[in-house]
């Protein structure tokens, strides 16, 4: 069977990554049908560039991949980039991760990379007493960072912030940080993946201090964000990079009432609990089951997402900073 031409770009579904980490869990179920052969799972990236698309006729194809191949009718004509630009994860923290910080675009950039890490997390669940550590307390100094770090005790100088379910954090690039274990957090972020640890809890893994240090902003926009509450959708975040938003589906939806009054963009529809299903003239219909993610290109065709059974649809969508769409 040949492919079909790009320009042809139906709803697809992601095939989900899963990632190794030092601080995840062996056992993914109830949240993912995963056990680990070896190393523990932290991450699930869902958008991630070696993720696969799972439907359609490029089935199978690296999304770095169809990026490069179809970007236009992936991310509409005006979009300044030609890569994906958002990487989305679930992650599961059994312990604590390092104490990190990422750089922002221009940092990067300047490190040969074409953009930095802003980034937020969606509470999916999260248990009593859960915390993260967001930002460094105020007046400390760099000078107190580098010598915190060498003597181990950077963890006191760090904010501990509460999460609950459904908490919206941002973390802008340059914030000190670290995820505690407690709660399951879905991260939207930019398509980039520069870590500088500070502090890793004596692990035998790599620092960047110098880095980090680099990286690091004494102040920041970092912090819980409000829900803002529309007439047919919740925007739990509108950034400069990404904006996430929870939107009902009684019954089924058309996409141009998912769109709302936003022009056709490529949207990401993750399912937090429940499934849906998404049809349309001239493409078979794409099944999206609880925690699976659906990508909706710039160029689709018009469509209906049917709520099979207890769907909580989050949709997400890449922003673009002033003076770059």
């Amino acid at each position: 069977m040949s492919a079909a031409p790009v320009s042809a770009l139906f709803p697809f579904r992601i095939e989900p990554h899963f990632d190794p980490r030092v601080w995840g869990y062996r056992d993914l179920r109830p949240w993912f049908d995963r056990v680990a052969d070896e190393q523990p799972i932290g991450e699930v990236w869902l958008t991630g560039d070696q993720c696969l698309v799972g439907t359609g006729p490029h089935a199978g194809k690296r999304l770095d991949t169809f990026f490069r191949e179809a970007h236009q009718q992936l991310l509409g004509e005006n979009a300044p980039e030609r890569e994906s630009p958002l990487l989305i994860k679930v992650l599961f923290a059994r312990e604590k991760l390092s104490v990190q910080v990422h750089p922002d675009d221009v940092l990067a950039q300047k490190a040969g990379q074409p953009r930095g890490k802003t980034e937020c997390w969606y509470a999916l669940a999260a248990e009593p007493g859960a915390q993260v550590a967001l930002g460094l307390k105020p007046g400390t100094t760099l000078d107190q960072v580098r010598q915190q770090i060498a003597d181990g005790t950077l963890e006191g100088s760090l904010n501990g912030v509460p999460v609950h379910q459904g908490d919206m954090i941002f973390v802008d690039a340059g914030t000190v940080h670290s995820i505690w274990p407690g709660a399951v957090l879905l991260e939207t972020q930019q398509n980039c993946d520069i870590t500088y640890r500070m502090f890793d809890y004596g692990r035998p893994r790599e620092l960047h201090v110098e880095p980090s240090l680099e990286a690091t902003k004494l102040q920041t926009r970092a912090g819980k964000v409000a829900p803002q509450q529309l007439a047919d959708r919740t925007v739990l975040i509108a950034s400069e990079y990404f904006r996430v938003e929870r939107v009902p589906v009684n019954g089924s939806i058309p996409s141009a009432a998912l769109r709302g009054d936003a022009q056709p963009n490529l949207a990401y529809l993750f399912a937090a609990a429940g499934a849906g299903r998404i049809s349309g003239a001239g493409f078979e219909a794409v099944d999206l089951p609880e925690r699976g993610i659906v990508a909706v290109p710039a160029a689709s065709p018009e469509f209906d997402l049917e709520n099979r059974g207890g769907l909580d649809l989050i949709r997400i969508t890449p922003e673009w900073p002033e003076g770059r769409a």
